[in-house]
């Protein structure tokens, strides 16, 4: 639910510029305001060029060749290509956190627990993992009783 409320992963020290820029605009809460997936791989790609010290005018030629090459991309539409779509109810809207949440969220202490003795900790990943398969085993049989929308 944090990342409902605004609350981001800290970037780490020594990120460039560039990139936190890019981040911070994926990350706001307006959909509007966010680079779709061609805008975010030339903004990337084009930053990683202006890293390189790799000029404008070779940028420009490798993205011309990246639109050619759409041209003649096939799209699949099927059950296997396709996220399923979960309807959650009640959630608050999505929104950015101010600073001061980013802050607090960031110097938040966690409970980790880590054994002394590796046999404990074995043990409790084999509890862990258990747990996991059933969750995995609730979701697949209830992904089988769903009629695919698409009829595949």
């Amino acid at each position: 639910m944090n990342i409902i409320h605004g609350i981001r992963p800290k970037i780490v020290p020594g990120t460039p510029l560039k990139y936190k820029n890019l981040m911070k605009e994926c990350w706001n809460a307006d959909p509007l305001k966010r680079p779709d997936a061609d805008a975010l791989d030339i903004k990337m790609h084009k930053i990683s060029l202006h890293y390189q010290n790799i000029s404008d005018e070779l940028f420009k030629s490798e993205i011309d060749d990246i639109e050619m090459n759409k041209v003649g991309e096939n799209y699949t539409s099927s059950r296997l290509f396709t996220s399923k779509i979960y309807n959650f109810e009640n959630l608050p809207e999505p929104r950015n956190a101010t600073e001061e949440e980013q802050e607090a969220f960031h110097s938040k202490l966690y409970d980790f627990n880590i054994p002394n003795n590796i046999d404990d900790f074995n043990k409790s990943n084999e509890q862990n993992s258990s747990k996991s398969s059933k969750v995995i085993t609730i979701f697949r049989e209830q992904d089988e009783l769903e009629i695919p929308d698409d009829g595949f």
